[in-house]
């Protein structure tokens, strides 16, 4: 990944990116309108091993989910966001990275 590529990648998941999991296992989700196509396949591209789902309908919009998790999260994004000093940059986004990390062991 080159510099401008690492920046839209963070820039992206500080404004709408939601740090997160399942219970069993950490995740990274973004979840855009279906106008925002050629960012997702971006995302795809810029992390290998991530997930696209999607469009889906459903109350009126029509959106994308894009996913991260296990490997590509690990070790493509984790330490990507640790570089970061998030807690100056955004406090709620650190908050929640920082739950995510605690609440899985990561």
């Amino acid at each position: 990944m080159n510099t401008f590529e690492e920046g839209l990648l963070l820039g992206i998941l500080i404004g709408e990116g939601h740090f997160g999991g399942d219970g069993k296992q950490p995740q990274i989700t973004l979840r855009m309108h279906t106008r925002h196509q050629k960012l997702f396949e971006t995302m795809v591209r810029l992390c290998p091993g991530s997930k696209l789902y999607g469009p889906y309908e459903h109350g009126g919009r029509s959106y994308f989910q894009w996913m991260a998790r296990g490997q590509v999260l690990r070790e493509t994004l984790l330490p990507l966001l640790d570089r970061l000093p998030l807690e100056s940059i955004d406090g709620h986004v650190f908050e929640r990275y920082s739950d995510m990390k605690v609440r899985y062991g990561l």
